[in-house]
């Protein structure tokens, strides 16, 4: 833990050096931080995984240049309690430097959480080892378990990215350092000791991989290729974001094992009119996947865990997990006013694949959609910010009310 943390703080600190660099630099009049603004709000919402939840989230965002050659820089950070005896600390950012040549992105966590799992895979069979029981021994099988695994542990991550401008385009290199630990696991319903024992997915698959089932950490460095050309990154009217990392977890970082990520990303807006600019489609797509070693259980790709969580809206956090996964999601953004923009709707439509290479479910052998609509309101004209309602619903009796600042993506 003493090499992580002193390899964490060095990064950090290299971070720091390069937006001071990029700040002094330029003169008197082009340093600092411009169009500051800051909306605190409390947080009362309900999602699947949560439940009710209370406490305070603050948004801020800002100009690190000129409008005309600088995006905004955002701050998303949060305090909360939920009815599930969760507590969930949060900052995430996305920051811009002197006319975009750095792109400092970060996603900071610490959870005490809960939540259940239903196994790998999507479809009906997602939990088909469990729900037929583990061959634990020649010829003895566990119980079968049909009902969700309910899980407790505390989770920290620390994400930290930075990307340089290449020239004048959009496009962006550069590396990140990635600290995941998950610990205290509680898996609920996992019993050894009754005949015959009662194995979950978890279990099963922690203790066939090698690894510890109540404790085990995910340290790696990626490399990062990004191109940007949206027009505003809170909001969006036009433009396109394409995202590449690969992101490699050796044990002498401190993972529990070696492993390999690859998670691909792209996002599109399409104007519908050039008076009303929000009129909009928007499109989001990415893939996720395992590309070498063992991931632990919790550290597969699954649905919910994204930078700022907003994928799978109408499922839990964490319902579809898997070796592989694939999502996608086109929203239609809408204003309600006749020539303001304070009021907007969104409609929206999502799908989700994952896959369980030891229950033979590959990609697209099921895809669980969801659809939703929501509400927003613009509190900031110059940044476009919005504090934006959504209900959805999904299968299998899914269904999730979000409370949020920023657009989804």
């Amino acid at each position: 833990m003493k090499v992580r943390s002193k390899i964490f703080c060095d990064f950090c600190l290299v971070l720091l050096t390069m937006a001071a660099q990029a700040q002094t630099t330029e003169s008197d009049t082009t340093r600092g931080i411009r169009d500051f603004s800051i909306l605190p709000l409390p947080a009362i919402a309900s999602t699947p995984a949560t439940g009710f939840m209370f406490g305070v989230a603050a948004s801020s965002n800002w100009l690190m240049g000129p409008a005309s050659n600088t995006h905004r820089s955002t701050m998303v950070a949060t305090a909360i309690y939920t009815t599930k005896k969760q507590l969930l600390l949060t900052a995430k950012s996305n920051v811009f430097l002197f006319n975009d040549s750095w792109n400092l992105m970060g996603d900071w966590r610490y959870f005490i959480f809960s939540q259940p799992t239903f196994g790998l895979g999507t479809g009906p069979q997602s939990s088909k080892l469990v729900s037929t029981g583990f061959e634990y021994e020649d010829g003895s099988f566990s119980q079968g378990i049909n009902e969700e695994q309910m899980m407790k542990f505390n989770y920290l991550r620390l994400h930290e990215t930075a990307l340089k401008r290449i020239g004048d385009t959009r496009y962006f290199l550069g590396i990140g350092y990635h600290l995941d630990i998950h610990s205290k696991i509680d898996d609920q319903l996992l019993d050894l000791d009754t005949v015959p024992p009662a194995i979950t997915s978890h279990y099963a698959y922690s203790i066939d991989k090698g690894f510890d089932p109540e404790k085990y950490t995910l340290s790696g460095i990626s490399l990062n290729a990004l191109w940007d050309s949206r027009d505003n990154s809170i909001n969006p009217y036009q433009g396109r974001y394409a995202f590449i990392s690969y992101r490699i977890n050796p044990e002498f970082l401190g993972s529990s094992q070696n492993s390999s990520t690859l998670w691909l990303e792209y996002r599109d807006y399409f104007s519908l009119s050039k008076k009303r600019p929000r009129h909009l489609l928007a499109f989001w797509a990415y893939g996720t996947m395992m590309t070498s070693g063992n991931l632990p259980y919790l550290d597969l790709p699954s649905i919910g865990w994204d930078q700022f969580g907003r994928s799978g809206r109408a499922y839990p956090q964490g319902r579809w997990r898997g070796q592989g996964m694939l999502y996608s999601e086109l929203e239609y953004r809408f204003p309600i006013q006749k020539h303001k923009d304070t009021f907007g709707g969104v409609v929206f439509v999502n799908t989700n694949t994952a896959s369980n290479r030891d229950a033979s479910i590959k990609l697209f052998d099921f895809i669980e959609p969801a659809a939703g609509l929501g509400l927003r309101f613009m509190y900031n004209k110059h940044s476009r910010s919005n504090i934006t309602i959504d209900y959805a619903w999904g299968k299998y009796g899914a269904k999730g009310f979000y409370f949020n600042v920023y657009e989804a993506f």
